[in-house]
């Protein structure tokens, strides 16, 4: 038994012995061809020539594909750094093309009311010279409208000297009449209004009637002389009968629809940015 067990362990060390010197051969005939190689590259040959392009392909295929995934990553890297980028930029650009918008909108708006602005005070200015009234302008701030009832808020009251009963004018045509005053706002009853009434002249008859409200756009003409004709487009103006309104303010022009006489209005409701109130000295006290 101990004789083949040493038997056994001389085979192993024989072994190990014999890989040790086939490693050291193995060196040294890489030492001795590489000397080879560069004695024999001295030497110009096609042969060595052919194998050296041939080796030198080999090299730098093997290293493109062994760099080929180091290469992928970094373009990979770029490309999504380059992603977030662009996104982050596109995203702030955005952002900046909104406000760069935005001033737009708010400079059309200014623009836009100084127009609305410069009408009110050309029309103040006519009214001055026309019914040597002076007259303050003001901004429409709210819209009150119901079915029947039909007021605008403006931005004047008391502080600026306006009364109940002052005629209000848009562009030199009328639009109504003040019905309430605060210190710094005052509601204007529009002629369409329900509760409005005002006395007016018709052109070239000279004939006198009231323009009545009845909640609707265009506000009607009543009390004619019995069997008086009108026909349309006939222009009617304030007739000053009632010592509040200026005479010869222009209100609208007259339409027959069935068999109503209405009077579309120069001054539309609906648009009505800013207004002025004629300052007169009489004004209605007790009626409103």
């Amino acid at each position: 038994m101990s004789a083949s067990r040493d038997d056994f362990g001389i085979v192993i060390r024989s072994a190990l012995l014999q890989r040790g010197a086939r490693q050291k051969f193995s060196l040294f005939f890489l030492i001795c061809l590489s000397g080879l190689i560069f004695f024999l590259d001295s030497f110009p040959s096609k042969v060595m020539d052919k194998a050296r392009s041939v080796l030198n392909d080999g090299i730098y295929v093997t290293s493109s594909v062994a760099t080929s995934p180091i290469r992928g990553f970094s373009y990979l890297k770029e490309k999504t750094k380059l992603h977030f980028f662009t996104y982050s930029e596109n995203k702030i650009l955005k952002e900046e093309l909104k406000k760069f918008k935005e001033q737009d909108f708010k400079s059309e708006y200014l623009s836009t009311e100084n127009k609305n602005l410069k009408k009110a005070i050309e029309s103040s200015q006519t009214a001055i010279e026309n019914n040597t009234q002076d007259n303050i302008s003001a901004k429409v701030l709210l819209d009150k409208e119901s079915p029947f009832l039909k007021s605008i808020i403006v931005s004047k009251g008391s502080r600026a000297g306006i009364k109940k009963g002052m005629p209000v004018i848009n562009e030199g045509y009328l639009i109504g009449k003040v019905v309430e005053v605060n210190y710094l706002s005052s509601r204007i009853l529009l002629l369409g209004d329900l509760n409005s009434k005002i006395p007016i002249i018709i052109e070239k008859f000279g004939i006198h009637a009231i323009l009545s409200g009845f909640g609707e756009k265009r506000p009607r003409l009543e009390y004619l002389p019995e069997g008086f004709e009108l026909s349309e487009a006939t222009t009617v103006f304030t007739s000053g009968k009632d010592g509040i309104f200026p005479p010869g303010i222009p209100v609208g022009k007259t339409i027959i629809d069935k068999g109503l006489i209405e009077v579309d209005l120069f001054a539309d409701p609906d648009q009505l940015s800013f207004v002025n109130v004629i300052l007169t000295e009489s004004s209605i006290k007790e009626q409103f």
